[in-house]
């Protein structure tokens, strides 16, 4: 009998490992990035991390205000705190993981998974969501007042 070629097995091994390099290098870069907000800590005043260039010129708190300050809660396992610094961020964080994940796991399969941004409103409700968070964050009134950062 004569032995199986494994020459296929090994360059569709190949293939794999090549096509996963990109998700590789994105999570280097998430885990760096994050390493980062935990060193500067952001959610101490007077911090390496200056303060958002549109408050700062404007006296606008804008959609991403406090998205630092979310992001360092969680990363410390403070769920709370991250709502209350930005709660849209937080939501949007955990679709770019959803995002991530299905690119991720789009490459190791050698074939698209679809992901949420694929549905059909995904840019339009993305949009109108990020205009209202601007707005009602700038409300001076109670309990808006609240939502700025």
């Amino acid at each position: 009998m004569i032995p199986a070629d494994p020459a296929p097995a090994t360059s569709a091994r190949q293939g794999r490992l090549r096509r996963m390099g990109p998700p590789a290098a994105v999570a280097a870069l998430v885990v760096g990035a994050s390493c980062a907000v935990l060193w500067a800590e952001p959610t101490t005043p007077g911090g390496p991390i200056p303060v958002c260039p549109t408050k700062a010129l404007f006296g606008v708190v804008c959609p991403g205000c406090g998205a630092l300050r979310m992001l360092s809660s969680l990363l410390q396992g403070d769920v709370g705190a991250a709502v209350r610094y930005n709660a849209v961020a937080l939501v949007a964080s955990g679709l770019l993981l959803w995002s991530l994940v299905a690119w991720t796991a789009g490459r190791w399969r050698g074939s698209r998974v679809r992901s949420w941004q694929d549905l059909r409103f995904a840019p339009v409700t993305a949009g109108v969501v990020i205009a209202l968070w601007l707005v009602v964050r700038n409300i001076p009134v109670s309990p808006f007042s609240a939502l700025a950062v």
